[in-house]
C-alpha cells in the first residue's frame, strides 16, 4: 500500500477568507479507487476542502499533489508540476446545484466540454454521451432541455457531464442536498455504481447510511480540522467520541 502513489495528496493545507480560517493544517492522502466520505457540521470546511483539491479555491498555505505532481501555486518544489487546467480535466467536480446550460439540450450539455476542451469530434463525443446517458438511466432524454427535467434527472445529467471528461477523480459536494427527498435515491444509485466500478471519489454528504454503505474511509471534520477518521464501521456505525456520537444522533431515523 505504501508503494502506491496517492491519487491526491494534501500536506499542511490551510485556507483563510480574510481573518476567517476555514481550513487548518490538513494532511490527507486519497488512494486510487478509494471512496472517501467527508462528514461534519455546516461550516466545518468540507466543501472548501474539496474545492481546494481541484483549485477552485486556491489554498492560503500548504501543498496539493495529483499523482505525485505538485499543483499548489504557493510552493515551488522539485516535484514535477501540473497546471490547474490539466488538473481540472482529471479531477471532475459535481455540485449541489446542477449548473446545466438551460439553452442547450441534455446531449449538448454533456458534449460541450469534450468537444471544446478535449478536442473530441462530435460523433465521438455524441456516442460517448449517449452511452453515459444510458448508464444514468436517461437514454430517452438526450434531446430534452433542462427545464423539462426533474431535479434528480438534472443531477444525473450533471454526473454524466462530469464523466464525459473522463476524469480520474470525482469530487461530489452534497449532490443530493438540493433534491426533493423522493429524488435522492436515483442519484445515490448512480454514485453507488460508480463506486462499485472503481471510480476514485471524495463525497461530501449528509446521507450517513449511504456513506456507510459506499465509502471505504470516512473523515469527520470540525472547525476546519480533521477531527476523526477511519472505516465506516469505526466512524459511522460504532463512534467512540461523545462529539461524533452527538453529531450522528441528528441523523438517526
Amino acid at each position: 500500500m505504501t508503494n502506491i502513489t496517492p491519487a491526491i495528496s494534501v500536506r499542511g493545507l490551510c485556507k483563510s477568507f480574510g481573518a476567517l480560517k476555514v481550513l487548518k493544517d490538513i494532511d490527507l492522502d486519497l488512494a486510487p479507487g478509494e471512496v472517501l466520505g467527508l462528514i461534519g457540521p455546516s461550516g466545518s470546511g468540507k466543501s472548501t476542502l474539496i474545492r481546494c483539491l481541484n483549485m477552485l479555491e486556491t489554498p492560503t498555505d500548504g501543498t496539493v499533489l495529483f499523482q505525485g505532481r505538485i499543483v499548489s501555486p504557493k510552493f515551488h518544489a522539485k516535484a514535477p508540476a501540473i497546471g490547474t487546467g490539466e488538473l481540472r480535466r482529471k479531477v471532475g467536480m459535481i455540485f449541489q446545484h446542477f449548473n446545466l446550460f438551460p439553452h442547450l439540450t441534455v446531449l449538448e450539455n454533456i458534449t460541450s466540454g469534450p468537444i471544446r476542451v478535449l478536442g473530441e469530434g462530435r460523433a465521438e463525443a455524441d456516442a460517448y454521451a449517449l452511452d453515459l446517458l444510458a448508464q444514468v438511466g436517461l437514454a430517452d432524454k438526450a434531446q430534452a432541455y433542462p427545464a423539462h427535467l426533474s431535479g434528480g434527472q438534472k443531477q444525473r445529467v450533471a454526473i454524466a457531464r462530469a464523466l464525459a471528461m473522463r476524469p480520474e477523480v470525482l469530487l461530489l459536494d452534497e449532490v443530493t442536498s438540493a433534491l426533493d427527498p423522493e429524488l435522492v435515491g436515483e442519484v445515490l444509485e448512480v454514485i453507488r455504481r460508480l463506486a462499485i466500478g472503481g471510480m476514485t471519489m471524495v463525497l461530501v454528504t449528509h446521507e450517513m447510511s449511504f456513506a456507510a454503505d459506499v465509502a471505504s474511509r470516512v473523515i469527520f471534520m470540525e472547525q476546519g480540522k480533521i477531527a476523526e477518521e477511519g472505516s465506516p464501521d469505526q466512524i459511522l456505525r460504532n463512534p467512540t467520541s461523545e462529539r461524533l456520537r452527538g453529531f450522528l444522533s441528528r441523523f438517526h431515523g
